[in-house]
């Protein structure tokens, strides 16, 4: 790490770290049970169920009304989930405070930005531009890419190259047990947000900072800098 210029390129994850996601993964998710003629679950409940990717949040949900999926019946009902979100990817999601305001500060200080998530490609793609920052991001790499899922550290690799920059020049910001080891796994520093899905307390994630809001990332970095 090179303090003065560090770092040349930030990793965002999606839900959770920009963007609340949770109303519309869970009106999805409940018109799906409402279609197998399975109870509602509420909204929160639902939040703590999101996390590793798609078919995760499936069988959790399901599971929570008394049915076990697994095999090619779970991967059918994550192909009708999907059917059933991605109209609606953008109806209720939003971004977190300050989000926008950072990621264009960022990139007006020369940062390349990307977006790693495990969310398929294409409501990554809509949720990305209905909501206007997706003019910021060099690269977005789904969890349909074919390319095994955090915290393998594959998915940094791969948007690493696409940046054309180190791992000693990146920095991984996420709210997850999967994010944290991601970036210990491919060896950069990583910052958590205090307000994600993650079941463990922020604090608890082993990151190399916390934050309360995207706003502080700066702050964040100059400590980081101060510190190397």
């Amino acid at each position: 790490m090179v303090a003065a210029t560090w770092p040349r390129a930030i990793l965002f994850d999606l839900d959770g770290t920009l963007v609340d996601s949770v109303p519309d993964l869970a009106g999805a998710l409940n018109a799906l049970l409402d279609e197998e003629s399975l109870v509602a679950i509420p909204e929160e409940e639902v939040r703590g169920m999101v996390g590793n990717g798609v078919e995760k949040l499936v069988e959790r949900g399901f599971a929570a009304r008394g049915r076990d999926l697994a095999g090619e019946a779970l991967a059918e009902m994550t192909r009708l989930f999907m059917a059933l979100y991605e109209p609606r990817a953008t109806l209720r999601t939003r971004l977190y405070p300050g989000v926008a305001e950072t990621l264009q500060s960022l990139r007006s200080e020369g940062i390349a930005l990307a977006v790693l998530t495990n969310k398929p490609a294409e409501p990554t793609r809509l949720i990305l531009e209905g909501l206007r920052i997706a003019p910021c991001f060099t690269a977005v790499i789904g969890g349909d890419s074919g390319l095994p899922k955090k915290p393998d550290p594959a998915v940094i690799h791969a948007a690493l190259k696409m940046l054309g920059v180190s791992e000693e020049e990146a920095l991984m910001v996420g709210d997850s047990p999967a994010d944290v080891g991601a970036a210990r796994n491919a060896g950069i520093p990583v910052v958590v947000v205090s307000y994600g899905y993650t079941h463990v307390p922020a604090g608890e994630l082993g990151a190399d900072h916390v934050v309360d809001t995207l706003t502080e990332i700066a702050t964040a970095i100059r400590i980081m800098r101060q510190a190397a």
